[in-house]
């Protein structure tokens, strides 16, 4: 497997040429997700339609990444497995699968396909409050995880600089 340093040669060209990269006007729902201590952000759009059997499809996918290679990668390859799914298919995406598309990743970039992953859930978890629908349970958990995720990280964020301000302020005096 020829590789480019730590990534695989598929993993580059995700991030050289990432696809579906951008915004969609007006969306049926919004994943944003991200974590103040690595700097990583996702946007993740989508546009879900009915079918002509009135079955809900996603129908387009893009995103928006500030991040590293791998959360670059990681989007880019999401919007594609997601596209022509119903949104109980999609939701059955796992970090594993995107990292197998990718062809791996270096373990210590495997939360960047978790990042992926709950852009995904919370773009379907935003278009199913828009569209005011029953929230499927295992969405609710879900969303609720990673809602619980992120304000531990936020509050370990904040108490750390917190702990450096006050680092700081004894320096000066």
């Amino acid at each position: 497997m020829e590789e480019f340093g730590p990534y695989t040669k598929k993993v580059i060209k995700h991030f050289r040429n990432p696809h579906n990269s951008g915004k969609i006007k007006n969306p049926s729902g919004v994943g944003k997700v991200g974590s103040p201590v690595c700097g990583d952000a996702l946007w993740l759009y989508l546009k879900v339609e009915k079918d002509e059997d009135g079955t809900e499809r996603i129908k387009d996918c893009k995103f928006e990444t500030f991040g590293c290679v791998a959360a670059i990668a990681s989007s880019s390859v999401i919007t594609d497995m997601v596209k022509g799914k119903t949104l109980d298919e999609a939701l059955k995406i796992t970090k594993d699968k995107v990292v197998n598309s990718l062809g791996g990743l270096p373990k210590i970039k495997i939360h960047c396909s978790l990042l992926a992953i709950d852009g995904l859930v919370e773009a379907i978890y935003d278009y199913y409050k828009k569209s005011k629908k029953a929230i499927p349970k295992d969405l609710e958990a879900q969303h609720t995880n990673i809602s619980k995720e992120r304000e531990a990280v936020e509050k370990r964020y904040k108490q750390w600089m917190e702990m450096e301000e006050n680092v700081h302020n004894k320096e000066q005096t």
